[in-house]
């Protein structure tokens, strides 16, 4: 298996590799990433082969668009597709315009340490999101996206304000406004892009999803949505991007972080990670090699997105990646009973 492989999309006319590139950490997630780090890492994942690249507004407030698009606008733009969010605007107080108080912060809020000089405004409106998709191409300076995620939908993120927003993208439009763009050829699908998978099966009963990106969800520690999630997903044809495979880092390196899920990991999260490493010794494979390929066992699953800072990063992602790994590492996963069997 190769970083570089193509799946074409069951619902949308596109291709992505099976590899794509999170651009999440070159706006500075947990820490500041040097201009020329950021570039450099971008540009080892071309060169390696990676064609999918998925954005964000938020991702440093703009900044890993403005990235992504330096590298991309250089492309033919049919090789390669670009997946970026909608459902936070990127603004500022001016006269005349005084910005919604900030939410209160959660567990998942870090700062950006490269952020832009911009607030971020939730809107999951039929303008806003027409908006966010002009903001957006004239961020990475193309005329056209590929892939629309409506990003952080959902109770995890919103809390009690989950139905205010859910209202936003169902009877004010929200959803409206990507099928108006995909009917233009402005994009050519749309779907979520969240933490949570019940979001997404909410949404399959009001909009017709083509792909959509899950985060932490469905790896080596957390397998919930495999018995209830997946099997929907691939009856209604829509296609998975799995992100967050190392569950904050935690699957990265046994001697690296502890974090699972972006909180301090429990013990039994800990003791968890110990028996896959063992598995893994005994067939001579790299844990992380198994956490970025495990996902894609699933025929739900079209491809998976991993972020880095570097271009050592991006090459030891890919390395991972292309490690092989015999079936019977799989067999003995499952009959331990750390992993799902597959139906």
């Amino acid at each position: 298996m190769k970083a570089s492989d193509k799946k074409r999309l069951k619902r949308a006319d596109i291709e992505l590799t099976l590899l794509g590139m999170g651009t999440a950490p070159l706006g500075g997630l947990y820490a500041p990433v040097p201009l020329a780090d950021a570039r450099a890492a971008l540009q080892a994942a071309w060169d390696a082969g990676i064609r999918h690249f998925d954005a964000a507004p938020m991702y440093g407030l703009g900044r890993s668009e403005h990235l992504v698009g330096e590298l991309l606008r250089e492309a033919d733009r049919d090789s390669f597709c670009l997946s970026t969010k909608v459902g936070r605007l990127m603004s500022f107080d001016r006269p005349g315009r005084t910005l919604p108080p900030e939410p209160p912060k959660n567990e998942f809020d870090s700062g950006w340490h490269n952020g832009l000089p911009f607030r971020e405004v939730f809107d999951y409106s039929y303008d806003a999101i027409l908006r966010s998709y002009d903001d957006s191409c004239q961020r990475t300076g193309l005329g056209r996206l590929d892939v629309l995620f409506v990003h952080d939908i959902g109770r995890v993120t919103h809390g009690e304000l989950h139905d205010h927003h859910w209202a936003a993208l169902t009877k004010g439009g929200g959803f409206k406004a990507l099928q108006e763009l995909k009917a233009a050829g402005l994009i050519a699908g749309f779907g979520l892009g969240v933490n949570e998978w019940q979001v997404i099966r909410d949404a399959m009963g009001e909009a017709d999803l083509d792909i959509c990106l899950l985060a932490g969800r469905y790896t080596l520690l957390d397998g919930d949505a495999a018995e209830t999630f997946l099997p929907l997903a691939l009856k209604r044809d829509v296609d998975l991007v799995i992100g967050g495979v190392f569950n904050s880092g935690i699957l990265a390196s046994s001697s690296g972080r502890k974090k699972f899920n972006y909180v301090d990991a429990p013990a039994e999260v800990l003791a968890r990670v110990e028996r896959l490493e063992a598995v893994c010794r005994d067939f001579g494979v790299a844990l992380p090699a198994a956490a970025i390929q495990y996902p894609l066992r699933h025929p739900a699953v079209t491809n998976v997105v991993i972020g880095a800072k570097t271009a050592a990063q991006v090459q030891q992602n890919v390395a991972w990646f292309e490690q092989p790994i015999p079936e019977a590492l799989w067999e003995r996963l499952e009959s331990d009973g750390q992993i799902p069997a597959l139906g």
